[in-house]
């Protein structure tokens, strides 16, 4: 089932998540219906409360870009109770949007390279160093997790610059081809 994705505003967006039980009820079903979701808005990483739910998991798909990435090339995983607990110290700035800020994009400096320990969809647990465009994605999502979004990553006049994109997406005029739930509706 395709959710809606939470816009900018959407109180969700700013809380911290949960930590997910093993016995979570409709957990398959969730990371299922996240992938339709993320699939259904041309997007490689979608997070858990981005679609209203304050937990600890999100999904990538990011093969989609692995003709101009190939550290993506097959990159597809289920990260649930992620914890990043390394990031190198060579940061890369690369243009980023966000599900959640439908005609948005801006510079966006991370680490390149991540180590993160998480649990997949079956509660199997993983240790991984991440490189390139795919730690990036893992770095955005992760960041949703702790009640942060990309705009935070950037300065205040880039946020001045974008007010009227800021105001137009909580209001839920912006436009974009996906179901959305903006502050109100």
């Amino acid at each position: 089932m395709v959710l809606p994705i939470f816009l900018y505003g959407q109180p969700v967006l700013r809380k911290e998540a949960e930590e997910i039980p093993r016995d979570y009820p409709g957990l398959k079903q969730l990371v299922g219906n996240m992938y339709e979701t993320m699939y259904n808005a041309d997007g490689v990483g979608l997070a858990a409360p981005q679609v209203g739910f304050p937990l600890r998991l999100f999904v990538i798909d990011a093969d989609t870009v692995g003709d101009e990435f190939p550290e993506c090339k097959g990159f597809k995983r289920t990260m649930i109770n992620p914890d990043i607990y390394w990031r190198s110290e060579d940061p890369v700035s690369i243009e980023e949007g966000c599900l959640s800020f439908p005609g948005l994009h801006e510079k966006i400096s991370r680490a390149s390279t991540v180590k993160i320990k998480y649990y997949d969809e079956y509660f199997a647990e993983h240790d991984e160093e991440i490189e390139g465009f795919a730690a990036r994605i893992v770095q955005h999502e992760y960041e949703h997790l702790e009640g942060h979004v990309f705009i935070d990553n950037i300065s205040g006049i880039r946020k001045q610059l974008n007010k009227g994109k800021l105001n137009d997406i909580i209001k839920g005029t912006a436009r974009c081809s996906y179901r959305t739930k903006a502050v109100g509706k």
